[in-house]
C-alpha cells in the first residue's frame, strides 16, 4: 500500500492512478488528488 501525498489516504498501488515526480513515484486516491499534485507538488512533496 502506498499513501496518497495530498490527502493521506492509503492507496493500492496497483490500481491507483500514479505520477512521477523528480524520480519517484506518487500514488493518487482520484482525479482530483492527482489534479492537486500536478498543480503544485511542492506543496505535498517532503524533501
Amino acid at each position: 500500500m502506498a499513501t496518497d501525498p495530498v490527502c493521506g489516504m492509503e492507496v493500492d498501488e496497483k490500481k491507483a492512478a500514479s505520477k512521477e515526480y523528480k524520480g519517484k513515484k506518487y500514488y493518487f486516491c482520484s482525479p482530483t488528488c492527482q489534479w492537486a499534485f500536478e498543480m503544485n507538488p511542492q506543496q505535498f512533496v517532503k524533501e
